[in-house]
């Protein structure tokens, strides 16, 4: 019973924080709503005894992606009224897209004949010995080895296109020029001048 009332609260949360993310026009609150998606998953994979999965998504997601996620969005420096004044004009885009990865999961959650896991009544017990670390390793290692791979590419990409957009020049910013640092002289930076020693009264 206590397995479930914790499921239905920490998915209601759940449910406000994602709509959070979505509806929030300054990005830093989304991106903080997202990191409330994330601790309150985490939460609920620890009801399904999926101890290392919990931790991993606290560890990197909340505590490094996260961070640097916010870091990028304050350095674009982005034009907020130019971004909201675009928002309705796109809309229907971003709802049929939306409407599309709902009848995307739904097909998969039909074609499986349901999620296979009823997370209200937690999980099987597993023996004392058991790891779901090894487990989910030699799974991730042999099955899925390529995807995992493609997905370690897509993040560096994504990494290099953010240091990219950082990178632009703009007006009244200060750039470093190496080139002109390392022809530097000391004729051109130091002068020496020569004054008669005074004598105090």
């Amino acid at each position: 019973m206590l397995i479930q009332v914790l499921f239905h609260v920490f998915a209601a949360i759940l449910v406000v924080a994602a709509l959070g993310v979505i509806i929030a026009r300054n990005p830093v609150y989304s991106a903080l709503a997202l990191v409330m998606c994330f601790i309150t998953s985490a939460a609920i994979w620890l009801l399904l005894e999926a101890e290392f999965l919990a931790v991993v998504l606290v560890l990197v997601y909340v505590g490094a992606v996260m961070v640097l996620f916010l870091f990028v969005v304050m350095m674009l420096d982005i034009n907020l009224a130019e971004l909201r004044k675009g928002f309705t004009r796109f809309a229907w885009l971003g709802w049929l897209t939306a409407l599309a990865v709902i009848v995307e999961i739904a097909g998969v959650v039909w074609s499986r004949g349901g999620l296979g896991l009823d997370a209200g009544r937690g999980a099987v017990p597993e023996p004392a010995d058991y790891s779901n670390t090894l487990a989910l390793g030699s799974v991730l290692y042999t099955r899925y080895a390529y995807p995992f791979e493609l997905a370690a590419v897509l993040l560096l990409v994504a990494i290099v296109a953010a240091i990219s957009l950082t990178m632009r020049r703009r007006a009244g910013l200060k750039h470093q020029d190496i080139s002109r640092q390392v022809a530097v002289r000391r004729a051109d930076r130091v002068r020496l001048v020569k004054m008669d020693a005074e004598k105090r009264p």
